[in-house]
C-alpha cells in the first residue's frame, strides 16, 4: 500500500501535520492519516482551523466535486438505523465498495462526548480494512448534526467508494443531513404513528429513499408500507426525482440489496442529469450559511446580501475549503465588505 509522503507527520497538541502530505495519505486510504485528519478538523485553535483549511484544499478536487456517493440515514429513535447500516456495510464490501462511516450520537450535557457509540454496535464492520467507522457527538446541536460533519465528510470522501452518515434519532424539524448528502434515507418504523406524523410535517419530501424496517413483525410493516405508498403517490421533489418506498429487515437481511440499488440509482439519476456536482456546491454553501446564521444571526445574513444572494454567490463560487470559505464570509461580516 502507498506510504504517506514526506513531511507527513503525525498530528499532536503541540505540532501540526504538513497539509498537503497530510492529505496524499488520506487520498491513499491510510487509515491513521485519515483519524488524524478528522481530530485536526475537530480542532478548534486557530493554528488548527487554518492547518484543517489548507488540508481540505490539498484533498483531489475530482473526489470533491463528483467522487464517491455521500449518503445521510435518518429517522426516529428505535427505527433501527444503526442495524440497517451495519446490514447495508455487508452489502457494498459484497460489491466490492469501501465504506465510510460517519455516526453521530446524542451529546452528554455534561462532557459533550458521544452517548452511544454506535461504533460498539457495528462491531463486526470495523474488523474490515476497507470499512472506517467514526462516530461523533452532536454536542446538542439542532438538526441531528455535528458542525464536523460537513468538513470531516469531504476528507472521508477523498478515500472511500461510499461515506454513509447516520444521523441521532430526528424530530420532524431536525432534518439537517438532507441538506449535506448526495442521497438522503428515512427509515420508518412499522406501527409507530411516527411515519405519518412526519408525513403530515411535510418531512417526507426530504428524503430521496424511504425505507420501512423491521418487515419482519409482518402485518404492521405491511401497513405502514402501504400508508406511505398511498400517501406519496406520484409526488417529485424540487429537481424531478420520485422517491420510491421500500420494506427491508436488517434483522433477516431481507430487502438490503433493493435499498443499496434505490441509494446508487438516486446517484446516477444524478449525475445523468448533471446535477450531481451542483448538489455537492448546494451542500456547502447550506453549511455555510447555517453557520454565519448561527453565530450572527439574520443581520449577519443581511449585510452579505441577504439569502437568495449569498446562495447564488456560492454557487458559482470557486471550489474551496469550506473552513476558508467560512472565515472569509465572517470576516466580510464583520468589516461589513
Amino acid at each position: 500500500k502507498p506510504r504517506p509522503g514526506p513531511g507527513y507527520r503525525g498530528m499532536s497538541r503541540a505540532v501540526l501535520p504538513d497539509p498537503a502530505a497530510l492529505a496524499h495519505a488520506v487520498s491513499v486510504r491510510d487509515r491513521l492519516a485519515l483519524a488524524q485528519a478528522l481530530n485536526l478538523l475537530d480542532d478548534r485553535r486557530p493554528a488548527a482551523r487554518q492547518c484543517a483549511a489548507a488540508f481540505l484544499d490539498a484533498l483531489p478536487a475530482e473526489k470533491q466535486d463528483s467522487g464517491g456517493h455521500l449518503i445521510g440515514i435518518t429517522g426516529p429513535p428505535g427505527a433501527g438505523k444503526s442495524s440497517l447500516t451495519a446490514a447495508l456495510i455487508q452489502v457494498w464490501r459484497r460489491r466490492g465498495l469501501k465504506v465510510a462511516i460517519l455516526a453521530v450520537d446524542p451529546s452528554s450535557p455534561i462532557s459533550g462526548g458521544a452517548l452511544l457509540g454506535d461504533r460498539l454496535r457495528m462491531h463486526a464492520s470495523g474488523a474490515d480494512r476497507e470499512v472506517f467507522i467514526r462516530s461523533l457527538a452532536c454536542r446538542g446541536e439542532f438538526g441531528g448534526l455535528s458542525a464536523e460533519v460537513w468538513p470531516m465528510s469531504l476528507a472521508m470522501l477523498a478515500a472511500f467508494d461510499i461515506v454513509l452518515v447516520e444521523t441521532v434519532g430526528v424530530g420532524q424539524k431536525e432534518i439537517d443531513v438532507s441538506k449535506m448528502t448526495d442521497t438522503t434515507c428515512f427509515v420508518a418504523q412499522p406501527a409507530s404513528g411516527d411515519s405519518i406524523q412526519f408525513l403530515k410535517a411535510g418531512i417526507m419530501e426530504i428524503p430521496h429513499v424511504i425505507v420501512v424496517n423491521k418487515e419482519d413483525i409482518g402485518m404492521a410493516a405491511r401497513k405502514t408500507l402501504s400508508e406511505l405508498k398511498t400517501t406519496l403517490g406520484r409526488r417529485t421533489d424540487s429537481d424531478g426525482w420520485q422517491a420510491p418506498a421500500l420494506s427491508a429487515s436488517a434483522a433477516l437481511g431481507s430487502g438490503i440489496e433493493a435499498l443499496a440499488d434505490a441509494l446508487d440509482c438516486h446517484r446516477h439519476w444524478l449525475l445523468e442529469r448533471g446535477q450531481f456536482t451542483a448538489r455537492r456546491r448546494r451542500c456547502q454553501a447550506e453549511w455555510l450559511v447555517k453557520h454565519l446564521r448561527e453565530e450572527f444571526g439574520r443581520y449577519g445574513i443581511n449585510r452579505l446580501g441577504g439569502e437568495t444572494t449569498l446562495f447564488a454567490e456560492l454557487a458559482n463560487a470557486p471550489r474551496r475549503s469550506p473552513i476558508a470559505a467560512y472565515e472569509d464570509l465572517r470576516a466580510r461580516i464583520l468589516t461589513n465588505r
